[in-house]
């Protein structure tokens, strides 16, 4: 059987949502641990963490391999892999990549809505594709098995990004564009493209990507994901909830502004709602998966699918992208070989 593995959460982390993920039976998620936190910030945050696999050792711990999440299954806990929503983590130093590889860190957007150091967000009004910068830091992830994620870059970008990497990169919390027109959902050129490289995208149910909002239903998710899976392939999709249970509306605010205005900017979908937008009833927390597989079944998918979908595929991918290439240096290609290869 295959594991229960999410591709995105952002939740505020409680003992009541770890309990909440051994209940739904997740044996892995990859968290979201800094936004626009400096370096010194985000090492703060891994301190945080790891007070919580200190006091919740029977529920928890830090995955650093894909061998973590046959772990967590054997000793009924759920592996935690870190990742950064923004590349504010390494400054502007490339040394620094290593550094957070080695705290634990194993993905990385290269940019947040806005334009960055490395790429072009996907609020810009012009996508100038990946800097001369965001080339070295694409090397240098791709070095030390540290994921490029492009869930909330721009088109050029995010293509860009996919042909330069020498691994497959990952879109781990987004949807079709064509199913919901959310600026951060994705193109039918991108997911085709993502889908040959050999990379993988992560269904999101935060409620301004899904089509209808919060009153998005199950059938229609679903639905989506079964035909999605038609275009770019069965063994290239998850799910990357996006899931930010008990954030208070402050929270909110830090993602969409961080330290970049004074103004405030509520972001797509929620002009009138500038705090979180009601979850879908069909899921509230992590305690809903199953619904979700269910769904998948509904849909005619084999079960096979459906356990690909649910954490099969991203196993698969962690397995390859979280080995290094010390033998490379930065700037050069590491000699491994795409999944499409």
């Amino acid at each position: 059987m295959s594991p229960l593995i999410d591709g995105l959460q952002y939740a505020n982390w409680s003992e009541k949502v770890f309990r909440q993920m051994r209940d739904g039976g997740v044996d892995a998620v990859h968290v979201t641990i800094t936004y626009h936190e400096t370096f010194r910030e985000t090492v703060l945050n891994i301190e945080r963490w790891n007070r919580w696999f200190e006091r919740f050792p029977e529920l928890i711990f830090q995955g650093r391999t894909a061998a973590d999440v046959a772990l967590a299954r054997e000793t009924r806990r759920t592996a935690i892999f870190f990742g950064s929503q923004n590349p504010s983590c390494m400054e502007d130093d490339i040394g620094l990549i290593e550094v957070l590889h080695s705290l634990g860190l194993r993905f990385m957007q290269l940019t947040y809505n806005n334009q960055s150091l490395l790429a072009s967000g996907c609020y810009e009004d012009e996508d100038t594709g990946l800097t001369r910068m965001g080339r070295e830091v694409v090397a240098e992830m791709n070095r030390v098995g540290l994921v490029v994620d492009m869930s909330h870059s721009g088109e050029r970008s995010t293509l860009q990004a996919i042909e330069h990497s020498t691994r497959p990169i990952a879109i781990t919390h987004a949807n079709p564009h064509a199913w919901h027109p959310a600026r951060r959902n994705k193109s039918e050129t991108v997911l085709r493209a993502l889908g040959k490289s050999g990379g993988m995208l992560g269904f999101s149910v935060y409620p301004h990507h899904l089509k209808g909002g919060s009153a998005c239903s199950l059938d229609d998710f679903c639905e989506m994901i079964a035909r999605t899976a038609d275009l770019i392939g069965i063994e290239r999709v998850g799910i990357g909830t996006d899931l930010c249970q008990d954030q208070p509306d402050s929270i909110v605010e830090w993602m969409r502004v961080g330290r970049w205005t004074k103004l405030k900017d509520y972001g797509e979908g929620s002009a009138s709602a500038p705090g979180f937008p009601a979850m879908p009833e069909w899921f509230a927390d992590n305690r809903d998966f199953g619904r979700i597989a269910k769904g998948l079944r509904a849909t005619g998918m084999s079960r096979a699918d459906v356990s690909a979908v649910m954490g099969g595929n991203w196993l698969r991918f962690f397995e390859t992208s979280f080995e290094t290439s010390f033998g490379a240096k930065s700037g050069e290609k590491p000699k491994l070989n795409r999944a499409a290869e």
